[in-house]
């Protein structure tokens, strides 16, 4: 890998583990690194056993491999400024079955959201690299995969290796070079009254 952005570890007022701190969202993949086996499934089983709602389980994958049928069908769901996530060595589409209360689909996203974090640290913990993104085509991918009513396709994940910089789109070299940045801990985490920082 060549010209990889400058260190992209998360600055934190207190150490944090350091796969949740190396976590970020590279554009550039190296479109030769293949996923094994075993990687794949030590993602998908981190996502599976993240904390659920109820122990309701309404998370579900769509997933492809670079070459085969569903990867193809998903790179081409993607918004123009996703395509990057081609050279990605696998794409999953996270959806949610909201099921048949109200409760069950108010919190079908948030355990989407926990799937997808827990996914990224286990991916992170294997050197790979993941990417989520919103910038797909949400009724297109319901006809391309038979996904039922009821059924809500939110992100597709984008995972592989780093790739070569220097042989990356100059738009993603500048994306993926700006300053990772968080609000401060003070504008989002209160205690007693909103707005009160805790710490």
């Amino acid at each position: 890998m060549a010209n990889p952005p400058s260190d992209r570890t998360a600055h934190t007022r207190v150490p944090i583990h350091p796969d949740i701190a190396g976590r970020w969202s590279p554009r550039a993949f190296d479109p030769s690194a293949e996923l094994d086996d075993e990687q794949l499934t030590a993602v998908l089983e981190a996502a599976r056993w993240a904390a659920s709602w109820g122990g309701r389980q309404p998370v579900r994958f769509v997933v492809g491999r670079r070459g085969d049928s569903t990867f193809e069908a998903l790179g081409g769901l993607l918004r123009r400024g996703n395509s990057y996530a081609r050279g990605a060595s696998a794409l999953i589409l996270v959806c949610a079955d909201e099921g048949d209360d109200e409760r069950t689909a108010r919190y079908a996203a948030l355990d989407a959201g926990a799937a997808i974090a827990t996914m990224s640290v286990e991916a992170v913990s294997r050197s790979l690299i993941i990417h989520p993104m919103a910038g797909f085509d949400v009724e297109a991918s319901r006809q391309s995969f038979g996904i039922p009513e009821g059924v809500i396709p939110l992100a597709v994940v984008a995972i592989g290796r780093i790739g070569d910089y220097s042989r990356a789109d100059e738009a993603v070299v500048e994306r993926d070079s700006r300053p990772r940045e968080r609000l401060p801990l003070e504008l989002v985490a209160f205690a007693g009254t909103w707005g009160n920082p805790a710490l």
